[in-house]
């Protein structure tokens, strides 16, 4: 198998990924939603330190550009389906296998809340994970577990991981004297 066969394969894997992840985030909306009806329970305890608690988030990340009217709320799905075409075609340029990975999570994640945004109003919130009262996370969903640990992999690897640097290139000869 050639390397560009390899990449294509590993760029395949990132477009299925993304999609399971896609569906995973809308089906566990689905039963949060409508088969627990949690939007009108409001909570459900799960066990000592993860509850089910219903939260809508009109913003993006920690509440930032909370949408409050019609057109900001579009504006909102238009720039984060601009973000989301974006980790598209990086995915489909990246050669690398861990980042296609990582950035078919954040595709896959992206995916789901856009279609919350854009057929609700709102992203879906409903994971509440705790220890007691300290909440060290918001509420979140599955595309955002999956965006989170995406980004998490691609910035370890940016930062901690070095690729192996082909030998035959980049011959230098130091001492030229």
């Amino acid at each position: 198998m050639t390397d560009t066969d390899q990449i294509t394969k590993y760029r395949r894997i990132g477009l299925i990924i993304a999609f399971l992840i896609f569906f995973l985030d809308q089906a566990s909306k689905f039963v949060v939603m409508q088969l627990l009806q949690l939007p009108a329970r409001g909570q459900i305890e799960l066990i000592p330190f993860f509850n089910l608690t219903w939260a809508e988030n009109y913003g993006v990340s920690m509440g930032f550009l909370t949408a409050s009217t019609d057109f900001q709320r579009w504006a909102l799905v238009a720039l984060t389906g601009l973000i989301g075409f974006a980790v598209f075609l990086w995915m489909n340029r990246e050669k690398a296998k861990w980042d296609i990975i990582a950035l078919g999570m954040v595709l896959g994640g992206a995916m789901g809340n856009i279609v919350d945004r854009a057929r609700l109003g709102y992203v879906a919130d409903f994971a509440d994970l705790h220890i007691g009262e300290f909440r060290p996370f918001l509420i979140f969903n599955v595309a955002d577990a999956c965006i989170s640990i995406g980004v998490v992999i691609l910035l370890a690897r940016a930062l901690l991981i070095r690729e192996k640097k082909d030998e035959t290139k980049d011959d230098v000869q130091l001492d030229e004297s």
